[in-house]
């Protein structure tokens, strides 16, 4: 397993640490899902875009926005 050493301001520090202490969980922890959640995300994007190059650009760009919206129904 690789250490990682990241920088950010204060603030947003705290704010994480807030985050998983509500969620119960260590702030490595909280890390791991949301590094996780982050490449899902990308590899997500990578594989529409992927099919869209081989079929149908269009279709392809019409799921990409339908996957954004859904996407920001959950964090919105």
């Amino acid at each position: 397993m690789a250490t990682l050493t990241i920088r950010m301001p204060d603030d947003k520090h705290e704010r994480l640490r807030q985050m998983a202490k509500q969620r119960h969980i260590s702030l490595n922890k909280l890390m791991e899902e949301l590094s996780t959640m982050a490449i899902t995300q990308f590899d997500t994007e990578a594989h529409f875009r992927a099919r869209a190059a081989r079929g149908s650009a269009k279709r392809g760009l019409e799921l990409l926005d339908k996957l954004d919206h859904s996407s920001g129904e959950l964090h919105g």
